[in-house]
Order: structure tokens, then C-alpha cells, then sequence
């Protein structure tokens, strides 16, 4: 009897010292219960990969850079139509941002059919009496009367020219280009040759370059000066300003009359060999010249 219950005893011990996990070198030997094994691991890899089409890169391109493309709009503008749902891809609403165009994908905006188009970049020295805009209700002629065979695609104007001034008018259907040609953190700058109807004094000259408050607005001009070998009547304006109209209000604000505003340079492009009412191609090294500003 007594050495029933100890040889059961002696059982019990031992089963329990064979679950007790060891202790060699100071670290604990996990039970014999669990065996990681390295062919599953492998094995789960190989039927992911397998599984798993991995998209080649240059397969496809980002829905804003394509909307861009095409001449709509700039890609961040792009952002905020397709946020909006005015996108679609082979029929579906698309509102994910970084979605993927593939080859052969049917993309339309606002329900029309877009596709990439090759950018074109004209310029046009405008000759007066033609409103910068793409067309007018009331008949009058436009700046697109001008460029009208200029390019097969649909190019826009890069900024505006008021009826009365001429000079330099850039169009693209590069919307990244053209917003970054009118946005005013990147200081494009334009110079102007402007007619004033009396001398323009030095004393105004001064306070036009020391910058003044216009509309409850700074107004700064980037350089202002006679020019050289012509009447005091003849000044030239060198500013980076957006501001509708904003030359010719400057020189209204000391009270003078602009009788004619030329726009001579802008964004490093001038009228060289460019007649009035005529354009051009830009050459493929201003292209790189503006994409570097």
C-alpha cells in the first residue's frame, strides 16, 4: 500500500519536472510544445507573391496629373474636382486621391471624354482692342480670334491683357505651367512700357519705388525708371504683381493718364521678332526656362 503511493508520487513528480521549462545560461528553452517551422513561413510567402499581381511602375498615372495633362486645370485644382466627383474611369465616380490611369482606361470630366494631350506653348504679341478671354457674349473680338490655328489642341490664355494694352500673352494648355506662372509666390516678373499723357516727375518716380498704399494695399514695384533717350513721358515698370489693372492704376493714383501699356517682357520671353497681332511657338529652351522659374 505504501509503496503504491509513493511509486505514485514518484510518477506525478517526474511528470511535473518534465513540465517545467529549463533554465540554461540564463535563458528560458521554450516547451517542447511549440516549433516554429521555417518551410510554412516560406510556404506563405511563395503563395502571396503568387497571388499577388505587383503593379509595375510607369503601368499607369496619377488621375490629377492626367486631368492636368489634358489642359484642364493644374494638378492640385485636380485634386479638389475629383474630391467633388468630377472624374470618372471607365464609368465609375472616382474620389480616391494617387488613383492609378491605366493604358486604356476611359477617363471623363464633367462627363466628357478627356485624353493627354501634347503640350503646346504660343505666344502672342496682342495688338489692341482684343479682350483676354476664350469668348464674349456681346460679339467682340478676342485674343482666341488671334491664335485661332495656333494648335490643334485647346490652349488658354497664361493670365490677361486688358483690351486697351498690348504686348506679351503667353497660352498653354499646361495647367501646372500656367499656375505657376500666375501664382504670386513665385514673383513672375513682367516689365512694361507705359505712355503717360504728361512728364512723370522725379518726385513720383520716388514715391512709386519707395512703394505706397493703393486700395488699402501695399503696392510694390520692383524697379521704375525713365526711358533711356526718350521723353519723361516714357517710363518703364518692372513688377511681379498680379493685381488687375495694377499699372495703370499706380501712375491714375499721382494723377496721370496712361494713353498706351505695352507689355514688353514676361517671364523672361520678349517681343524680339514677334510683330503686333503675330505668334509663335515657344522654342523648346524657354519651355525649360519657365519650368525652372
Amino acid at each position: 500500500m505504501n509503496s503504491t503511493n509513493k511509486s505514485s508520487r514518484g510518477r506525478q513528480e517526474k511528470s511535473t519536472e518534465s513540465k517545467r521549462p529549463s533554465t540554461q545560461g540564463g535563458f528560458k528553452r521554450k516547451s517542447n510544445n511549440y516549433r516554429a517551422n521555417p518551410n510554412n513561413v516560406k510556404h506563405f510567402k511563395k503563395e502571396r507573391e503568387v497571388n499577388t499581381p505587383v503593379k509595375k511602375v510607369g503601368d499607369g498615372i496619377r488621375l490629377n496629373k492626367y486631368i492636368s495633362n489634358a489642359g484642364i486645370c493644374s494638378r492640385r485644382e485636380a485634386d479638389v474636382f475629383i474630391k467633388a466627383g468630377s472624374a470618372t474611369v471607365n464609368g465609375k465616380i472616382i474620389t480616391e486621391m494617387g488613383f492609378q490611369v491605366m493604358p486604356g482606361d476611359e477617363v471623363r470630366f464633367d462627363n466628357t471624354q478627356i485624353n493627354q494631350e501634347t503640350k503646346r506653348y504660343i505666344l502672342l504679341n496682342k495688338p489692341k482692342n482684343f479682350i483676354t478671354t476664350m469668348d464674349d457674349d456681346r460679339g467682340r473680338k478676342t485674343v482666341m480670334d488671334l491664335i485661332q490655328n495656333a494648335a490643334k489642341e485647346r490652349i488658354y490664355p497664361v493670365g490677361r491683357l486688358d483690351r486697351n494694352t498690348t504686348g506679351l500673352l503667353l497660352f498653354t494648355n499646361d495647367g501646372e505651367l500656367a499656375k505657376k506662372l500666375t501664382h504670386p509666390k513665385h514673383n513672375i516678373q513682367k516689365i512694361y512700357h507705359a505712355s503717360l499723357d504728361k512728364k512723370f516727375a522725379m518726385s513720383d518716380l520716388h514715391k512709386v519705388s519707395e512703394g505706397f498704399m493703393l486700395e488699402g494695399r501695399p503696392v510694390i514695384v520692383d524697379d521704375i525708371s525713365y526711358i533711356k533717350d526718350q521723353p519723361k513721358t516714357e517710363i518703364g515698370v518692372k513688377i511681379h504683381s498680379g493685381r488687375n489693372r495694377i499699372v495703370r492704376k499706380i501712375f491714375e493714383n499721382f494723377n496721370y493718364a496712361v494713353v498706351k501699356l505695352d507689355r514688353v517682357i514676361f517671364a523672361g520671353l520678349t517681343k524680339k521678332n514677334l510683330p503686333r497681332g503675330h505668334y509663335r511657338a515657344l522654342t523648346q529652351q524657354e519651355v525649360i526656362n519657365l519650368h525652372m522659374l
